[in-house]
C-alpha cells in the first residue's frame, strides 16, 4: 500500500521536502510477527489439533466433549470479563506494556509445554488438563489487550497503516499456522500411512501415533513459535513511556479511569454501540473458532489426518481474509466491512449445519456406498466432504477479515489518548458474554443431544450483532 506520493513537495521557500519513507518500519514488522506467533496457539490448540483430541480421546465422546469445552470457555470468559478492562485501564496509567507481556509469555509457554503430558492414562488427569486450558485462555486474552494497545504505536501517524498492520498480523498468523500444520502433516501424521516421495517412513522425533503423540506435540510446538516470534517485538516495537506511577498508583488511577469511561460512555456513543454489538457477534465468531473443529470432526467423522488437512486449508484461506480486510476497510469503511464479514459468516454457517457424511445442504441424501469416490486421494473423497471443506474455507476468510476490520473500527472510533483503556473494553465486549455464548452452546447441545443444535445460539448472536452495527455512526472510508 502506497503511503505517500513519489514526488517531493516544494514549499514557498523553495527548499524541497523529502517525502516520508514508504513501507513499514521495523517496529511495525515486529508487531506483526508477534501477533502472528501468538495465534498458532488458537489454531493448533483451541481449534484443529488439541481440542478435537481433548474431546475425542480424553473425554471420549464428541457431544460431551463439546459441552466440556463450552464450560471451559465459559470459565475463562467470565474471568476475562472481570479482569481485562481493569488491566487495560491500569496499564494505560502505568505506561509500558512489555513487562506484563513478558509475564504472559512466562505463563503460556510452560502451560503449553505441559499439554504434552495430557494423556488418557498415566499423564495429567482430565481436570488438570481442563485447568491448563482455562489458564491459557485467560492469559491469552490478557495478552491480546496488551498487544492490541500497541498497534497504534507500531503504526505511527500514517493514515491507513493501522488497518494494513492489523490485517497483515492475521495474515502472518494464518501463514505460520499453515506452516506448522503442514509440518505436522508431513512429519508426524502421514508417515506410515502413505508411501509418497519425500514423506518420512516413520513419524519424526520417534512420535508414536498409538499414544496420540502427534496431537500432543501441538502444545510444545505452539510454545516454541510464540517464544521465538516475541523476540523481535521486545527488541524493536515501540512501547509506551513510563508515566512515573507505581503499580499500585496505576491500579487506583485505572479504576478511576474505568469509572469515568463507563460514566461518560454517553459521550462516546458510537464506541459504546460498537462494543455492545461486538459483544454479540464476536461471541458467534469465537464459537465458530472454538467449536468449529469439533463440529467438523463430529459431523464428518474426520480423524487426525483429515483435521490437519482441514486446518491447513482453512488457515491458507485465513491469510486471504487478513489480506482482503484492509481492502474492505478502504473501500467500504470498517463498519460496513464488518457487517459484510458477519453476513458472510452467518450465511455459510447456516449452510454448514445442513451438512453430514450422508447429507448435502439439508435436502439431498448421499449414500457413499452408491457413489464412486470423487478422486483417489487419501482424504476428502466424497461430495459432502468436499462441499463441507469449501464452506469452511469461506468461513475462514470472513472470520479472519472480521477480526482485523473490528480492530481497525475501534481505532477509528476511540480517542487516541485512551486506546489501551478502550481495548480493555474491547476485550470485555469480546468476552463479557463469551461465558453466556459458551453456556448457550453447552445447554443447546445438551437439550438437542446434537452438535448442530448446539450451534443455533451462534447463528442468533451473529444476526443480532449484525443488526446492532446499523446504529453505529462513523467508520466510513477515509478520504
Amino acid at each position: 500500500m502506497s503511503e505517500v506520493s513519489a514526488a517531493a513537495a516544494v514549499p514557498a521557500g523553495g527548499e524541497p521536502v523529502a517525502p516520508p519513507k514508504s513501507g513499514l518500519p521495523r517496529g511495525a514488522l515486529a508487531w506483526i510477527l508477534q501477533q502472528g506467533s501468538r495465534d498458532p496457539y488458537v489454531i493448533l490448540i483451541t481449534i484443529y489439533i488439541f481440542s478435537p483430541y481433548f474431546s475425542r480421546v480424553l473425554v471420549g465422546d464428541p457431544v460431551a466433549g463439546q459441552a466440556l469445552v463450552a464450560n471451559i470457555s465459559t470459565t475463562y470468559g467470565v474471568l476475562t470479563a472481570l479482569t481485562a478492562p481493569l488491566l487495560g485501564a491500569m496499564i494505560e496509567q502505568y505506561g509500558p506494556r512489555k513487562p506484563m507481556l513478558g509475564g504472559v509469555l512466562g505463563v503460556m509457554v510452560p502451560a503449553l509445554v505441559a499439554l504434552w503430558w495430557a494423556m488418557p492414562a498415566g499423564g495429567l488427569p482430565l481436570i488438570a488438563t481442563s485447568a491448563l486450558l482455562t489458564v491459557l485462555g485467560l492469559v491469552y486474552n490478557w495478552g491480546d489487550v496488551l498487544s492490541n494497545s500497541l498497534l497504534g504505536r507500531a503504526a505511527g501517524v500514517v493514515p491507513g497503516r493501522a488497518a494494513l498492520i492489523s490485517g497483515l498480523g492475521y495474515a502472518v498468523a494464518n501463514g505460520l499456522s499453515v506452516a506448522l500444520l503442514i509440518f505436522m502433516l508431513w512429519g508426524m501424521v502421514l508417515p506410515g500411512q502413505v508411501d509418497w516421495p519425500g514423506v518420512p517412513h516413520a513419524p519424526l522425533f520417534g512420535l508414536d501415533p498409538a499414544k496420540n503423540e502427534p496431537s500432543r506435540i501441538s502444545g510444545p510446538l505452539s510454545a516454541a513459535v510464540m517464544l521465538l516470534g516475541a523476540i523481535p517485538f521486545f527488541l524493536w516495537t515501540p512501547d509506551a513511556a513510563r508515566t512515573g506511577r507505581s503499580w499500585t498508583e496505576s491500579l487506583r488511577a485505572g479504576i478511576t479511569m474505568l469509572r469515568d469511561i463507563f460514566a461518560n460512555l454517553r459521550g462516546h456513543r458510537d464506541v459504546a454501540l460498537f462494543l455492545g454489538a461486538r459483544m454479540l457477534y464476536n461471541d458467534g465468531m469465537t464459537a465458530l473458532l472454538v467449536f468449529g473443529g469439533l463440529l467438523a470432526a463430529g459431523l464428518m467423522k474426520w480423524g487426525a489426518l483429515e483435521m490437519l488437512a482441514y486446518g491447513i486449508s482453512l488457515s491458507v484461506f485465513g491469510v486471504i481474509g487478513g489480506l482482503v480486510a484492509p481492502w474492505f476497510d478502504r473501500v467500504l469503511g470498517p463498519r460496513k466491512a464488518v457487517q459484510l464479514e458477519i453476513a458472510g459468516s452467518l450465511a455459510v454457517l447456516v449452510a454448514t449445519l445442513g451438512m453430514g457424511r450422508e447429507k448435502i445442504l439439508y435436502f439431498w441424501s448421499y449414500d457413499p456406498a452408491a457413489h464412486a469416490p470423487i478422486w483417489n486421494g487419501p482424504l476428502f473423497r466424497t461430495a459432502p466432504e468436499l462441499i463441507y471443506l469449501g464452506l469452511g474455507l469461506l468461513i475462514a476468510v470472513f472470520v479472519t477479515a472480521q477480526y482485523a476490520s473490528s480492530r481497525t473500527l475501534l481505532i477509528r472510533l476511540c480517542p487516541p489518548d485512551k486506546t489501551a483503556a478502550f481495548f480493555g473494553l474491547y476485550a470485555l465486549s469480546g468476552t463479557a458474554t463469551m461465558w453466556l455464548g459458551s453456556l448457550l452452546v453447552a445447554v443447546a447441545t445438551a437439550i438437542f443431544k446434537s452438535q448442530v443444535g448446539g450451534f443455533l445460539p451462534v447463528a442468533a448472536l451473529l444476526l443480532l450483532g449484525f443488526c446492532g452495527l446499523f446504529l453505529v455512526r462513523g467508520g466510513d472510508p477515509e478520504g
